[in-house]
């Protein structure tokens, strides 16, 4: 399963889009605690380990999807 999250960087006309392999309960709890004031960095791994940090006072929005497995093949809908 992988949750994709996207976040907004506040002065970047991008998002930044990861596909993170925790559960999206874990990934929310990482944002909360940073958006909360309890770190100035929001750092989340992705599927394949990179690691991204992004400072919390350039977070304009976060969007965590829910978590679902890939479907892969012609098949795939």
């Amino acid at each position: 399963m992988s949750v994709e999250v996207k976040i907004g960087i506040s002065d970047s006309p991008r998002e930044l889009t990861i596909q993170s392999a925790d559960s999206s309960d874990d990934v929310y709890a990482a944002i909360e605690t940073a958006l909360g004031g309890k770190s100035a960095l929001l750092a989340l791994t992705d599927e394949k380990g990179a690691r991204f940090v992004v400072p919390v006072t350039k977070i304009a929005y976060v969007e965590v999807g829910k978590s679902e497995s890939r479907k892969v093949g012609f098949g795939a809908a």
